[in-house]
């Protein structure tokens, strides 16, 4: 699959500080945008893939916790 492509202004102090890091990392603009975003949807705790999404979605369900049985009884 093709990547989706979004135009994104930067003011010019924060585009000379990414040209910077881009060149004190060897990395390039897109390699730092992918670092950025996926530390952004780390932070918000939101899945980047399909499967990150189905597992995700099978931890917060009440019914897949691991709740001690019920004591007849009681």
């Amino acid at each position: 699959m093709a990547p989706r492509r979004k135009l994104i202004g930067f003011d010019p102090e924060t585009w000379q500080a990414l040209e910077l890091l881009s060149r004190d990392r060897g990395k390039d603009l897109q390699e730092l945008a992918d670092e950025a975003f996926a530390d952004l949807l780390a932070k918000h705790h939101r899945p980047r893939t399909l499967k990150e999404a189905l597992k995700q979605s099978t931890r917060s369900e009440p019914a897949n916790e691991n709740r001690p049985p019920k004591r007849r009884g009681s």
